[in-house]
């Protein structure tokens, strides 16, 4: 047990870079072990919110999960949450588990929403292939429509781009002779368009009960990340989702895990009669979120056969400097593995 806990420290000051610092974006941080300590006014606050929604409301939530996320995205579209550009600067596996330099990686986004992962990824490193995923319908044709208007898009100028090379202009006229090079290398160019279909599979999927080898060959995935998606599931069915994760990612290969942490600012905001569980509360617009502990989050993944390697809290300060307002974030940012079969590695 102490060795695994020296490996496990070992690996956090490596890949999660255990420090206390000012974040890029002016907010402090700490990465540690050690849960928030509440102030006596935030003890008190939920001490005193021990009233659970009721049975009846709880069903027909879990019941109208899917068509709550629908309408959230709806009235949001794609300008609720920013662009993850902090993903692969947290998670270094997103670059470092190749063999070799160009190798290409298969990733699986569990839970795309609208793509503020999935397009930062793609834009940054041109060998991955992602497949991703959505519970909402909705979320998935949103990823769709800017994959086509950013290929259309490509399409356009690598045409004019083209059209120039072999002697014409956009309207069809003659310009200048291209050499057969040029022409070859215009080609070429268009393949290289960031967002199509040879680079990543868009698939509305409810991972706790469809089954994902419909779309992902078995032990097929390098990484999988589950980034703000757990949290959106009923603590009774977040097993499951682990269980489907599983069958795609390849032995030895790793899902990365970030979400809401114990005591996190937004689990202190709830209002008395949004509570539904431990850890667990209902926001104004039916849309569920669970706050994890780092005990919680190794016994969830350890029952459905996942090692864990790293587990810790993320604490943020964020400053309103102009409101003189502090805003305490707390996130779970974890890495699990699939046991080894052979000899692979992550």
């Amino acid at each position: 047990m102490k060795e695994s806990r020296m490996f496990q420290e070992k690996v956090s000051a490596n890949c999660l870079n255990m420090v206390t610092a000012s974040t890029e974006d002016g907010a402090f941080q700490k990465k540690g072990h050690s849960a928030r300590v509440l102030s006596p006014e935030e003890a008190e606050k939920l001490a005193k919110d021990q009233v659970l929604v009721s049975e009846f409301k709880q069903l027909k939530l879990e019941k109208e999960a899917q068509k709550n996320w629908d309408l959230f995205y709806k009235r949001n579209s794609t300008n609720f949450f920013k662009d993850r550009h902090w993903t692969t600067r947290e998670f270094q596996e997103l670059k470092a588990c190749r063999e070799f330099a160009d190798q290409k990686l298969t990733i699986l986004e569990a839970g795309c929403g609208v793509g503020n992962c999935l397009f930062p990824l793609l834009e940054e490193d041109l060998n991955i292939f992602a497949y991703a995923c959505d519970f909402s319908p909705r979320a998935v044709e949103y990823v769709k429509l800017l994959i086509e208007s950013i290929v259309t898009k490509n399409h356009k100028a690598q045409t004019a781009f083209f059209m120039g090379k072999m002697g014409r202009n956009t309207c069809g006229k003659q310009k200048r002779t291209a050499a057969p090079w040029d022409v070859v290398a215009a080609l070429q160019d268009e393949k290289n368009a960031l967002y199509t279909t040879e680079r990543c599979k868009v698939f509305q999927c409810d991972l706790t009960k469809d089954d994902l080898l419909d779309n992902i060959p078995a032990d097929s995935v390098d990484v999988v990340t589950l980034i703000f998606v757990l949290s959106a599931i009923h603590p009774d069915k977040m097993h499951l989702v682990l269980r489907n994760i599983y069958k795609v990612l390849k032995p030895g290969k790793c899902v990365l895990f970030r979400d809401y942490g114990l005591y996190d600012h937004a689990m202190l905001r709830f209002k008395s009669g949004s509570k539904l569980g431990e850890n667990f509360y209902v926001r104004q617009d039916g849309t569920r979120s669970y706050f994890f502990t780092e005990e919680f989050l190794f016994q969830l993944f350890k029952a459905e056969g996942y090692e864990q390697v790293v587990s810790e809290y993320v604490q943020r300060e964020t400053v309103n400097r102009k409101e003189d307002l502090r805003v305490p974030r707390v996130f779970l940012q974890s890495k699990f593995q699939k046991p080894f079969s052979e000899t692979s590695s992550c």
